[in-house]
């Protein structure tokens, strides 16, 4: 199970920025050197400064159903929502399905909960296909943008999003078996989870 910190399995929307190369400093003087030194600074903490580390409001955005009419997440968000961004050209995301698919089946009883599949820059043909019966229920993200606002830039990822508060965002191919989530998602059902809860590591 991946929890904020990216995983291997992962494929990317596009490549990671590049860290600017220092220029020589030898014809450079002392105002330059400094300048180039903290642009250096800022290059690098944009690369490695932690991400998502509090709750935030889930973004919105308009998708696409089955159909090709306008759809939204929000419209399917239950007290208790794992939106999940894939696609069928993702072999990690391929992978995950399964037990994806298990847990949605053994969590169904559950009014107060659901699962929002988005596939990404994908079609319905291919998401019928692949999933069969179910396919009618996933929304379609064209062109990343959706994905984007979420902070989204590989698949897959999900997030759990508690009374309209993104609080929890996994990255990677998820064990979706694992006791242990299934633990913490029956838990937030039970008691309730606060609209405040900080992403967890």
């Amino acid at each position: 199970m991946n929890s904020l910190n990216e995983s291997d399995a992962t494929l990317s929307a596009g490549p990671p920025p590049a860290v600017p190369t220092p220029v020589s400093g030898a014809r450079l003087g002392l105002p330059a050197k400094l300048g180039l030194a903290a642009l250096a600074i800022c290059a690098l903490a944009a690369l490695f400064w932690p991400q998502g580390k509090s709750a935030f409001q889930e973004p919105g955005g308009f998708l696409y159903d089955s159909t090709g009419g306008a759809a939204t997440i929000g419209s399917r968000l239950a007290p208790v929502t794992l939106v999940h961004f894939w696609a069928t050209w993702c072999p990690p995301c391929i992978q995950e399905t399964p037990k994806l698919q298990r847990l949605i089946h053994d969590f169904s009883g559950n009014p107060e909960f659901a699962v929002v599949m988005v596939a990404v820059a994908d079609s319905s043909d291919r998401v019928r296909t692949f999933l069969g019966p179910g396919s009618e229920m996933v929304l379609f993200d064209p062109n990343w943008k959706v994905a984007n606002r979420y902070g989204t830039d590989k698949l897959p990822e999900t997030y759990l999003v508690v009374q309209g508060q993104v609080v929890r965002k996994w990255v990677g191919m998820t064990d979706w078996d694992d006791q242990a989530l299934r633990a913490d998602l029956a838990a937030r059902l039970k008691g309730g989870a606060s609209k405040t809860a900080a992403l967890r590591p």
